[in-house]
């Protein structure tokens, strides 16, 4: 039975053409023998190929117009084969939440779609069963590659073509974007430094997260460097102070994380004018903790967020924060790993640096005795 209209249509194919299957289980042979053109020139067409320039352009317009009309669907499964590839990648992230994962993704969703590539998307919520598991799920799904988001990799292998965000993969065959987290680290410090900030906190992130090791480390070589003691009790953790665990507490991305060791540092002593926070979402939970105790930002305390995520410029006060390209991180991610599916046997760079920059807004001012 077909649905209503589509019989009169059929019907008027038929008479058209060599068509004798319904709609919707058209294949390439029998959409070709229907427009009385062979498979090679329909495919062509079909695929956009550089050489379907040469077939004339009626003709390529009375094969995209029948394979419309008759609903035709390439028999991917077949196309794998003789490509020897899916035409899909596995995406593997902590979690799927506003701020991070969100802008990495339209860079990485922009170039897979130019690329005419699927995705399949896995969160592993930092379970280390998951970490390990999703991706034998989704090679046996025949994917090409991987893109790993903020994932680590020392306790996994990859057979097929990988690339790692923020991951720091020291996993053979594996080509990380990373951020140049000195050069984020020293704009932030300078900027307060020069606003006259010398009792400076800083709130280090959880420790799964690949990144937070490497811009502590950065944070610590660029204070020696400048001349800025760090004082260990104005040093607080997303992970021990909010109780933020793998095994459940606040989600990663709420701004509960900042909230709760702001408060926790408040309780033991207010000697700072100025927080580094690791990201923006803990950063805008750091200023309503502020906010609560009676403290003004920037007034008492000048903070500072990480990643620039879309709400920052839009919370109260706007947030003065590292801007992290985390766009273009993704979009060159699916760039590389579309390159190394294409060739396999060319060498890539075990590393892509990405550089950052400071934007700053309303959360930073004047430092004691600097009004």
């Amino acid at each position: 039975m077909f649905p209503a209209g589509a019989e009169t249509c059929y019907n008027s194919n038929m008479a058209k053409g060599k068509l004798s299957t319904p709609p919707g289980h058209v294949n390439l042979r029998m959409l070709a023998e229907h427009l009385e053109l062979s498979q090679t020139t329909v495919s062509l067409v079909l695929n956009n190929s550089p050489s379907a320039k040469s077939i004339p352009q009626e003709t390529r317009d009375r094969v995209i117009e029948a394979a419309e009309r008759l609903n035709y669907r390439p028999n991917y499964f077949a196309r794998s084969l003789r490509q020897s590839r899916s035409m899909s990648v596995g995406v593997l992230a902590p979690d799927l939440s506003e701020g991070y994962f969100t802008r990495v993704m339209s860079g990485v969703v922009q170039e897979l779609t130019a690329a005419h590539y699927f995705y399949f998307t896995a969160c592993h919520d930092w379970k280390r069963e998951l970490i390990e598991k999703y991706p034998r799920m989704l090679v046996e799904r025949a994917v090409d590659g991987f893109l790993l988001l903020n994932t680590p990799t020392e306790h996994l292998t990859f057979s097929i073509p990988t690339v790692a965000i923020s991951a720091h993969s020291k996993t053979e065959n594996v080509t990380n974007i990373v951020l140049d987290h000195h050069s984020a680290v020293e704009q932030a410090l300078l900027h307060l430094h020069g606003l006259g900030h010398r009792r400076i906190a800083f709130m280090r992130g959880p420790r799964p997260i690949p990144d937070s090791e490497y811009r502590w480390e950065s944070i610590q070589q660029v204070a020696r460097e400048i001349n800025l003691k760090i004082d260990p009790a104005l040093v607080i953790r997303i992970d021990s102070a909010a109780g933020w665990s793998l095994k459940g507490g606040d989600h990663p991305m709420a701004p509960e994380i900042g909230y709760k060791p702001m408060r926790a540092l408040l309780e033991k002593t207010r000697d700072f004018s100025a927080i580094f926070c690791f990201n923006d979402i803990a950063a805008i939970g750091a200023i309503r903790a502020l906010k609560d105790v009676g403290l003004s930002v920037p007034g008492d305390v000048s903070v500072v967020g990480f990643d620039d995520i879309q709400s920052a410029a839009y919370s109260t006060p706007s947030l003065t924060t590292v801007r992290q390209p985390l766009a273009e991180m993704g979009k060159r991610g699916a760039q590389v790993l579309l390159e190394r599916i294409a060739n396999h046997d060319k060498e890539y760079p075990s590393e892509i640096v990405m550089a950052p920059e400071l934007v700053v807004r309303e959360s930073t001012g004047p430092g004691p005795g600097n009004a």
